[in-house]
């Protein structure tokens, strides 16, 4: 975060009270101010700078110190999430608290010497603005790279005419869908795509498959049949993606992160989250990486 920066000068140490020094004639005696006794200066006790009191001073720099750096941690490096749908499920659940690498996937510039910058691959998990409703992140995993061509024959992924192996991926038994399954060939009985995207699509299929442009990325849920992504309403921009996830720091399970009078997503009473935090944790998830 950039704002404005505060110099502080640091004060000199002293070692006891400074006392000015009177001007040295030409022979070495001390020169007398006009008009005043000599034995009135001889005697007059020096005046005394009375010493700063630093203490106060100190706190609040460090005070302010922390607050920059926290702002700078949380507006550059990471920032925090909450997982509110199933649509990455078993990689992440509802109820995780993710912090998320801002870094990782930034612009290279000139600072890519210094910082740990990497390029976005197939298989990365991604955390963008929903390029429908920007307001809005999301998180899911990139399936295709730009220049790459996209189908799906019975839910298996191909790309570039190889049917890619997917660990993390999760299917229901038994739920069939013409179009999810057998993107981009299958026809849409849902209603669930984009008016937008329904007509770009046409646009971008070749031979039966869809072609990644350039700066895009197609990205999937692993939660295959039940994860609104990529196939419903398009690419993900490069400019949109705002990070990697890379740590649950807190996991609830599902129905104790939210209100009990309805799924409106808001969190419970602080109060009541600590006092019960012991029954509601996951704590095998506590501290996991993501990947």
């Amino acid at each position: 975060m950039t704002g404005p920066e505060d110099k502080v000068v640091s004060s000199p140490e002293r070692s006891g009270p400074e006392v000015a020094q009177p001007p040295q004639g030409a022979s070495g005696e001390q020169q007398l101010a006009p008009g005043v006794p000599e034995a009135q200066t001889a005697s007059a006790p020096p005046i005394e700078d009375p010493l700063p009191n630093h203490n106060g001073e100190t706190l609040v720099q460090s005070l302010l110190s922390i607050i920059v750096i926290v702002l700078f941690v949380i507006t550059f490096i990471v920032q925090a999430f909450q997982i509110p749908s199933e649509s990455m499920e078993r990689t992440l659940l509802v109820g995780d608290y993710l912090l998320v690498d801002k870094v990782h996937f930034g612009e290279r510039g000139i600072t890519g010497w210094l910082m740990p910058y990497s390029d976005l691959k197939r298989g990365d998990i991604v955390v963008f603005h929903y390029p429908v409703d920007p307001s809005q992140h999301f998180v899911k995993r990139i399936v295709g790279v730009p220049g790459d061509h996209i189908r799906l024959r019975d839910k298996v992924v191909y790309v570039n005419d190889e049917a890619v192996p997917e660990k993390y991926a999760i299917h229901v038994p038994g739920d069939e869908n013409l179009y999810r399954d057998n993107f981009p060939s299958g026809i849409d009985l849902t209603g669930q795509v984009d008016p937008k995207w329904r007509t770009e699509l046409r646009r971008r299929m070749q031979d039966g498959e869809l072609l990644v442009p350039a700066d895009e990325y197609f990205v999937m849920g692993d939660n295959r049949d039940h994860s609104l992504d990529s196939r419903y309403w398009g690419f993900v921009p490069r400019a949109n993606i705002v990070g990697r996830p890379l740590l649950i720091y807190l996991s609830l399970r599902e129905g104790q992160n939210t209100a009990e009078n309805g799924d409106n997503g808001k969190l419970v009473h602080s109060g009541r989250l600590l006092a019960h935090l012991w029954q509601f944790a996951r704590w095998d998830r506590m501290f996991h990486l993501v990947r």
